[in-house]
């Protein structure tokens, strides 16, 4: 108990948390109570990187001037299509490398797609958000093919998105918090691989098209229109798979099914940093982590590495998070210098450790 060091939630004291760790070796332990723990746990260490000066996103945000923060809120197709475009022909050109290629080299070409395809999960966010570009259309045509390629329903991934927006590490609202973050190396193992990813899509998909889901954030008046989208993608899928069941080709396995599964542990290592173990507060500085990464990393992922910047101020586009962070870095409280130094702090919890070793090293 030596590292509980600060309430892990706002509703729950020192002393009731003490009570629920004593009973988890009792019980199974639900969702809440793992979040919370693992939320605890790296509590201490996260926060150590925060300036003792630092100030509340909101105060921050007000200090901005006027026409600064109208800088920041500027969107671009220029900016949003050039993104795109590249984005779409290195992933094209990495296919066409596999097909040519052979051995080991092909496969490399191959991961390497399915990295990049998978990322384009990063654009249906900036999508969702209507941030990427300007024109709205352009918005929305985007993340319905993001959402289509990843099975991700774009217009229930939105309202899914603006709740965790809305209620960013509330356990009892933020849907994002509905499943356990990994507390053990098989459940790290497992979260890693994108089985319950695609199994969660793959089931939710199904319920929503026979309007058996009830998301709390899906209202009565978007319902209609979620389902629609559901059965559309449904449908293709059924039909795209028929088509090479019948003609027995693997086309669309080697370009699309083979690179997803390849490339969604690598989306998976890189969102679990999005909010994992940051505290379960209100301040947006606070409950998401800014990852200092190279640019390679920063480009596929359409900027989202500067996610806490992201969620103190959502309208602004991807391609002015860098500027935003230059104005709010000596405010934020959570931030790792790259991927591997917070998956090594995760794991060495995972194993009973501190998320940093005694001589400091990380």
């Amino acid at each position: 108990r030596s590292w509980l060091q600060l309430p892990p939630h706002p509703q729950m004291d020192q002393a009731s948390f003490v009570s629920v760790l004593d009973n988890v070796g009792q019980q199974k332990p639900n969702t809440a109570i793992v979040n919370r723990r693992l939320n605890c746990i790296l509590h201490g260490q996260l926060m150590s990187t925060a300036s003792s000066n630092r100030l509340p996103y909101q105060d921050v945000l007000a200090g901005l001037p006027k026409q600064v923060r109208r800088r920041l809120l500027e969107r671009s197709n220029a900016r949003g299509l050039t993104q795109l475009l590249f984005h779409l022909c290195v992933i094209v050109l990495l296919a066409v490398g596999q097909f040519m290629l052979d051995g080991v080299v092909s496969w490399v070409f191959l991961l390497l797609q399915g990295i990049t395809m998978t990322f384009l999960f990063t654009a249906l966010h900036e999508c969702v958000h209507l941030t990427a570009f300007r024109t709205r259309w352009i918005n929305d045509l985007t993340a319905y093919v993001c959402g289509f390629l990843l099975l991700l329903p774009s217009r229930w991934f939105r309202l899914f998105h603006f709740d965790h927006h809305r209620f960013t590490q509330d356990l009892d609202k933020d849907p994002e918090l509905s499943s356990a973050k990994p507390d053990s190396w098989p459940s790290y193992i497992l979260h890693m691989s994108g089985v319950p990813y695609w199994w969660r899509m793959i089931t939710g998909l199904a319920k929503i098209s026979a309007g058996a889901r009830s998301d709390r954030f899906i209202t009565n008046l978007s319902r209609n229109e979620v389902r629609l989208e559901a059965i559309v993608l449904m449908s293709c899928y059924a039909f795209l798979f028929g088509i090479s069941v019948y003609f027995e080709s693997t086309v669309l396995w080697q370009i699309w099914v083979l690179p997803a599964l390849l490339g969604q542990p690598f989306l998976r290592l890189y969102l679990l940093a999005e909010h994992g173990g940051c505290p379960l507060t209100a301040d947006m500085f606070e409950n998401s982590r800014t990852v200092l990464t190279n640019p390679v990393v920063r480009f596929f992922a359409w900027n989202m590495p500067y996610h806490a910047e992201h969620h103190a101020l959502p309208s602004v586009p991807f391609h002015r998070l860098g500027e935003m962070h230059d104005l709010v870095k000596d405010h934020l409280a959570v931030v790792d210098h790259g991927y591997i130094d917070f998956h090594r702090k995760y794991q060495r919890v995972l194993t009973g450790g501190n998320p940093r070793p005694a001589d400091g090293s990380s």
